[in-house]
């Protein structure tokens, strides 16, 4: 062909490093079409122009994206693409972290070997209590806490229907409850079961407007798997050391992980109460936890974190032994702040 700005599918797919046959179907799947076809011998030409386009097909599809998402990025604005992009690589991710929590409990079952006859095997089990309040200022409570002999949990709802949709997401787990759970399956299991927890605040409120956080320990009797979604959170007393074990959602928590934000003011930012993520709108971290004898976990709502330092709460995790003593002592102590939300805190020792 004349001219500099046509390119044949050849010589196209030398410039944009896609071959001819991944062109051809995506001129079939109308992701990628060619510029000019000719009406007699069929064959396909491509502008110079195209060649951005072309090079995002190739770069998502490395990437492994499936082709209906990329041919959603290829329609979108550039920003918005970004946007996109970020949000699958974290699905990936969080996918990814599944498979290797799983990959890593099936390689050290393995190379355990069988126990033995007769071996002696020290059983433990989870002592447990869970309280949630009001507060100070909010006129009704849109948390909900539970605790049970395998499952923890706490969720805190937001929107004219907050209350129905953390109900919801936790009375769709409370079968984990009394079900047995062969611990290789219990992230499969749990996957499962949160897939049933967003259908159900879907039934009771609309996702435009209301949502929920959602963070449960699943307990097997040797290791807790861990679902994770939103700002509430949940920390590991072990040693006299107090580990956070989850990620926060939210805007503060991206501006933190960016270095545009310290810690401390993140405490004051507009924005702290702003999710990313919550159960309808995002894919939960989902990961399996050894355990110990001794080891003490709290699962609580922002409406904690947001007014009592970690510091303190392990001060007052450490003072109290007793769960039920301790998970009152929590909650007084975000009302002794201000209460400024409902506040709900779940704590279990491995005994």
């Amino acid at each position: 062909m004349k001219g500099t700005d046509m390119l044949t599918i050849g010589a196209f797919a030398r410039a944009c490093r896609l071959s001819p046959k991944a062109l051809r179907l995506y001129d079939e799947l109308e992701l990628l079409r060619p510029a000019r076809v000719d009406p007699d011998s069929g064959y396909r030409y491509y502008a110079v122009a195209q060649l951005e386009r072309a090079r995002l097909v190739a770069w998502l599809r490395r990437l492994g994206m499936p082709l209906a998402g990329i041919r959603e990025v290829c329609a979108l604005e550039p920003a918005a693409a970004a946007r996109e992009i970020r949000a699958y690589w974290a699905r990936v991710e969080a996918e990814t972290a599944v498979r290797r929590d799983l990959a890593g409990f099936l390689v050290d079952h393995l190379a355990a070997g069988p126990a033995a006859p007769g071996k002696d095997t020290t059983m433990l089990e989870l002592r447990y209590a869970a309280h949630s309040d009001r507060g100070r200022v909010r006129p009704s409570n849109q948390d909900t806490a539970y605790a049970g002999t395998r499952l923890l949990a706490v969720a805190d709802g937001f929107g004219p229907a907050g209350a129905p949709a953390s109900g919801a997401a936790v009375e769709a787990l409370r079968f984990l409850d009394t079900e047995e759970v062969p611990a290789g399956n219990v992230l499969n299991l749990l996957e499962d079961a949160v897939r049933g927890a967003t259908d159900a605040v879907r039934d009771v409120a609309d996702p435009g407007e209301n949502g929920t956080t959602l963070t449960a320990l699943l307990w097997t009797g040797s290791q807790l798997a861990l679902v994770h979604i939103g700002d509430s959170r949940a920390y590991l007393l072990r040693d006299g050391g107090l580990f956070r074990i989850t990620h926060d959602h939210s805007v503060v928590q991206s501006l933190i992980d960016e270095g545009r934000l310290t810690p401390e003011e993140a405490g004051s930012h507009p924005q702290r109460a702003m999710l990313l993520k919550a159960l309808t709108t995002g894919t939960p971290d989902l990961k399996l936890h050894d355990t110990r004898r001794g080891d003490r976990y709290l699962l609580c709502s922002d409406g904690l974190t947001e007014v009592v330092p970690e510091h303190r709460i392990r001060e007052l995790l450490t003072a109290h032994s007793d769960p039920e003593e301790a998970v009152r002592a929590l909650v007084d102590a975000a009302n002794e702040a201000g209460g400024p939300d409902n506040v709900s805190c779940v704590v279990a020792d491995v005994v």
